[in-house]
């Protein structure tokens, strides 16, 4: 199964409304806004460059990590009990759809990673599969020097002495 490619552009347009409509009321901090719009221009980097492996990379972990960000915000940032309007609904509900639809948006965006021939991102950890090049398989016989098997007929030295 074959997965649709989505352009990154339109990832850009509905993040960007989402979170322009999400802070339409003052109920979010100003690090919110600074968070979420910072990360969507990166996103026109990764638009403008299409060859650019670095600005997608920047991208995905830029949205990766207001994930949480978000989280941490509408935790902290939610009014409870409190009597809200019908404003703030609607900028929490695009608020939150947007947090909802950025893992989706994370999967597209390492897709087209992957397509401009990113690889794997190991983070300087050391590789999963290991190099199978340098080992013997014990099913294979030794193509060293013969040992020859265990004979007490043959052998010169004595053996242990009773005292």
């Amino acid at each position: 199964m074959e997965i649709p490619a989505i352009n990154l552009k339109a990832i850009v347009f509905v993040h960007w409304l989402l979170t322009t409509w999400g802070c339409m009321y003052p109920w979010l901090p100003l690090s919110y806004v600074w968070g979420n719009f910072t990360i969507l221009a990166i996103a026109v980097w990764a638009i403008a460059q299409r060859d650019s492996i670095d600005a997608v990379l920047m991208f995905l972990i830029g949205m990766s990590i207001t994930i949480l960000t978000d989280i941490i915000h509408f935790g902290i940032y939610y009014p409870s009990g409190a009597i809200v309007s019908s404003l703030f609904r609607f900028c929490a509900g695009m608020a939150i759809l947007s947090l909802i639809l950025k893992p989706v948006s994370c999967f597209f965006v390492y897709q087209m990673y992957r397509e401009r021939g990113g690889e794997y991102v190991g983070f300087g950890l050391p590789n999963v599969t290991p190099n199978r090049d340098s080992y013997q398989s014990i099913d294979q016989q030794n193509s060293g020097p013969a040992i020859p098997p265990y004979s007490q007929a043959g052998e010169s030295k004595a053996g242990p002495q009773a005292y």
